[in-house]
This record gives C-alpha cells, sequence and structure tokens, in this order.
C-alpha cells in the first residue's frame, strides 16, 4: 500500500473515533436530561401527594373562634409622643390659677370641706374619720406663694406616680403672714380644685394640723 493510501486510511480511522466519541458524549447528555426530568417528575409527585394528605386531615377542621389576642402580623401602634404630654402638662400645672372661684368646681360646707361634683357627701365624712391612711404630706408653710404652688404641683404630681390615695398639705394658718392674713389658706383650695386627681379635701383633725392643714383624696391613674 502506497503512503498517500495509508494517510488517508489512518485519517478516516481519526474520523470515527471523533464520531464514536461524540456519540457517546450526546448519549451521556440525554442520560442525564432524562435522569433530572425524571427527578423532577418524582419531587412533582411527591409534593401533590403530600398536599393531598395535608388536605384530608384538615377537612374536618373547624376554624377556631377569634380570642381577643393581638395580632403579631398587624403594624404597631404609632408612638406617642409621651414626653411632650408631659411638658404640656408641666405648663398646665404651672399655670394653676389663683383666681378661680370654688363654688363652680366643688360643694362646700359648713366644715370646711370640699368635694367635686359627683362624689358623694359619705367620701368627705370617712374622709374625716381617717378612713384612708395618709401616705405623704407636704409642708407649705413660710413658702412664697409662687414657691409653694410649684411644690405642692411637684408633690401632686409625685403622689400620682407612688399611688398615694390620701396625703397631707399643710399650708399654716397664716399667723406669720405680714397683716397676719392666711394668703396659702386661702390659694391652697384654689389651686387643688384645679387638678382633676382631687376628689375631696376636708380641714385636718386637730392632732393632723387643724386648720393649719388639708388631707386630700386623690383619684389614682387607671391602668
Amino acid at each position: 500500500m502506497s503512503r498517500a493510501r495509508r494517510t488517508a486510511a489512518l485519517e478516516r480511522l481519526d474520523g470515527l473515533a471523533a464520531l464514536s466519541t461524540l456519540g457517546e458524549q450526546l448519549r451521556a447528555r440525554a442520560a442525564a436530561r432524562a435522569l433530572d426530568e425524571r427527578s423532577r417528575r418524582e419531587q412533582a409527585h411527591r409534593l401533590a401527594r403530600e398536599a393531598d394528605l395535608f388536605r384530608d386531615e384538615v377537612a374536618d377542621a373547624v376554624p377556631l373562634a377569634p380570642s381577643g389576642r393581638a395580632d403579631p402580623k398587624r403594624p404597631p401602634p404609632p408612638a406617642e409622643p409621651r414626653q411632650r404630654a408631659l411638658d404640656e402638662r408641666a405648663v398646665l400645672d404651672a399655670s394653676l390659677s389663683d383666681e378661680i372661684g370654688l363654688e363652680q368646681y366643688l360643694e362646700t360646707d359648713e366644715a370646711l370641706s370640699y368635694r367635686r361634683h359627683g362624689i358623694g357627701a359619705d367620701i368627705v365624712r370617712r374622709l374625716r374619720r381617717g378612713e384612708w391612711t395618709v401616705k405623704g404630706q407636704i409642708d407649705l408653710h413660710g413658702l412664697r406663694a409662687d414657691d409653694a404652688r410649684e411644690a405642692l404641683t411637684a408633690f401632686l404630681n409625685r403622689a400620682l406616680r407612688d399611688e398615694w390615695r390620701c396625703v397631707r398639705v399643710i399650708h399654716g394658718k397664716g399667723l406669720g403672714s405680714a397683716g397676719r392674713e392666711p394668703v396659702l389658706k386661702a390659694k391652697v383650695p384654689r389651686w387643688l380644685v384645679q387638678r382633676q386627681e382631687v376628689l375631696a379635701f376636708c380641714q385636718a383633725r386637730p392632732n393632723d394640723g387643724g386648720a393649719g392643714a388639708l388631707i386630700v383624696l386623690l383619684r389614682l391613674p387607671q391602668r
């Protein structure tokens, strides 16, 4: 065989080998695709079977009645500007008037007791008898009017914060004031009636300060 024929024969053999390799690669790829497709079908079938089983299990289920519990998925309520409210309350407290008339806010009697409209007379009688324990007191005696008003405001705020239901406010008898006029004795009741938390007050018993002090009953904030 001539050299040219041998070369041609070798080239044909190489071509056949290349075709064989390409065929094997194509078959391998087809087999891989078939395997993937079978896996997808099996997975889809399994998911469908599980879904059917779940539907069968809950077919007789009855939805629970509303329980009133908070839904955790609901958006939280908007933030309350608590500091602004406190600031506004502080301004209101500081603006307690000396000129307010007691008659429009309170019922009075000859024994120097006071109760807000809607508060029964029995509350005042019980207050006089000392049925509520005095939890705290403030002595305004000797203070200037502006200082006394500020101190009383701070004291009442503390009483509400600490949940003191009954407190004593000592205003003095005014014997040491200029002209011996009881300035704070007249002003303190007017300041007290402007606080919505004050339900009633009465003159203290002799052993609690007598005419120089008031026993005050407060409405505590609701929780």
